[in-house]
């Protein structure tokens, strides 16, 4: 039998583990070469693993940053924009607004009452906040199952920021 990190409790985070790495990965300036660079890091990731993925990183409503690696597709894309609203309407993780809703028994899309077509609580956009001034944006991924999109981002935002 395998172990699924959908659905394995042990292995999937719980909301104060995501809520700690908001608190640790916070920028303390966000600028166009800092998109650049860790958007280029999450390439470079992404490469060695071959992970088929479309990351993205805006800023106050701009795409600083885009690339579509090999095994990615349109979908990609349109995940990358719904996740990305759910950070930007809720000013955190979208993997941890989805566990919010599951912790009280139900689920984003029965509970939000947002377009499931624009919204999507599902993981791989994290919020991008600078130290003093709150969210200003987001960076994305898609492309792995919804708890490896978080984690990959996670662990690009730690070696950025030297977490």
């Amino acid at each position: 039998m395998t172990r699924d990190a959908q659905t394995t409790p042990e292995l999937t985070p719980g909301i104060e583990e995501l809520e700690a790495q908001e608190r640790r990965l916070v920028f303390s300036r966000f600028t166009y070469e800092d998109a650049w660079a860790l958007g280029s890091l999450l390439v470079e990731m992404a490469r060695e693993r071959q992970a088929p993925v479309a990351i993205d990183i805006h800023r106050a409503g701009q795409q600083l940053f885009h690339a579509a690696l090999p095994g990615s597709t349109p979908d990609n894309d349109a995940w990358i924009a719904r996740k990305r609203r759910v950070v930007e309407r809720y000013n955190a993780a979208s993997y941890l607004v989805g566990a919010r809703f599951r912790a009280k028994g139900s689920t984003f899309e029965d509970s939000s009452r947002l377009d499931p077509d624009m919204y999507a609580a599902h993981g791989g956009s994290f919020p991008i906040t600078v130290e003093n001034v709150g969210v200003v944006g987001a960076v994305t991924v898609s492309g792995l199952p919804q708890l490896q999109d978080h984690r990959f981002v996670v662990e690009a935002l730690e070696r950025f920021l030297g977490a």
